[in-house]
């Protein structure tokens, strides 16, 4: 099956939100629209000047020329301390606008600094930014530089995260690629710990490509050993039992291949397999039959139905105490 790695168009995803967060406290979100030029439409025109004297001075700097002595007096750093009505600083604009020789200038001017992990109003660093834009180039840099992996947007992403729920091959590559020695991103051990990180939806890296469908994605988090049974926190899904939703037979196959657990119950009670009612894809049913516990192939009593006993049982029990209390005032 051709399986999509790529988003087709990144201008349209200049603004992303996590599912289900809130804005926030006292900052309205502007409209899609605003967020394409991360504000600059909005910025007073002395502040777009001052703005866009500010790219256009460090895009000087990028030309090659002889070497100045370097000044002491913090002047040069001012750069660093201005941002935009979104929160952007810019890095962040120089990202989103895609002046890659003004990023990689202030990259290079700020290794191991705390601004390249500087966030907006929306939580985003320059390496989510470079994720979504999906500059693989810049995310190299921001990596060498010290940029940190594992901080999170305000719907709960990592970097990491964008780039499973987008599809992107070649920053997943930079992004699960362990850099020693390297600071911020010592390597395994937190490439594991963002892996398995449920963002604000309850989803981690690998229910975040089995939703999308991108397989080699869900081979390559297998490989680098992701929790191919782990669940969703919100209901208790595997990415089995969301492969089974999708009703995609390929990603079926593949996960059961790669070991995934066909008798895993969500928080209602329900395998793989009983998602597979009421479905046309008989190849998935039968692929699953064989393979789950006898007494998890039937279907769970509804809840509806215990829900209605108990309320006739609460009802008799109120009777009761209504009659019995009318008794006790009469004495």
């Amino acid at each position: 099956m051709d399986k999509n790695l790529y988003r087709t168009s990144i201008r349209n995803n200049m603004d992303y939100k996590g599912d289900g967060s809130d804005c926030k406290e006292g900052k309205v979100q502007p409209s899609t629209e605003e967020r394409l030029d991360s504000g600059l439409d909005s910025l007073k025109e002395e502040e777009y000047q001052e703005v866009a004297g500010e790219l256009e001075r460090l895009r000087v700097d990028c030309a090659p020329q002889k070497q100045r002595p370097e000044r002491h007096d913090g002047s040069q750093d001012l750069w660093k301390m201005q941002v935009s009505e979104d929160g952007d600083t810019l890095l962040h604009l120089a990202i989103i606008h895609e002046a890659k020789d003004c990023a990689k200038k202030m990259i290079q001017l700020s290794r191991n600094e705390p601004f390249l992990n500087q966030q907006n109003y929306q939580r985003q660093t320059a390496l989510h930014l470079a994720v979504i834009t999906e500059q693989p180039e810049l995310v190299d840099c921001l990596l060498g530089a010290g940029a940190d992996p594992s901080m999170v947007d305000m719907g709960g992403n990592s970097p990491l995260h964008i780039a499973c729920r987008g599809g992107s091959l070649a920053c997943f590559s930079l992004l699960t690629q362990t850099r020693p020695g390297s600071g911020s991103n010592p390597g395994a051990n937190q490439l594991a710990h963002i892996m398995a990180t449920n963002n604000y939806s309850g989803q981690n890296c690998l229910h975040l490509v089995s939703l999308h469908g991108f397989l080699s994605l869900v081979e390559n988090l297998v490989a680098l050993g992701a929790d191919i049974n782990a669940q969703e926190q919100c209901n208790g899904r595997s990415s089995l039992h969301l492969a089974v939703d999708l009703q995609d037979l390929d990603l079926v196959r593949l996960l059961l291949r790669k070991g995934a657990n066909p008798n895993i119950l969500t928080y209602g009670g329900h395998s793989p397999y009983h998602l597979t009612y009421g479905r046309h894809n008989d190849t998935i049913r039968q692929e699953l039959l064989a393979l789950t516990n006898p007494e998890l192939r039937e279907l769970p009593d509804s809840e509806s139905e215990d829900s209605e006993e108990e309320e006739e049982d609460g009802q008799s029990e109120e009777d009761e105490v209504e009659y019995d209390d009318i008794q006790w005032n009469g004495h």
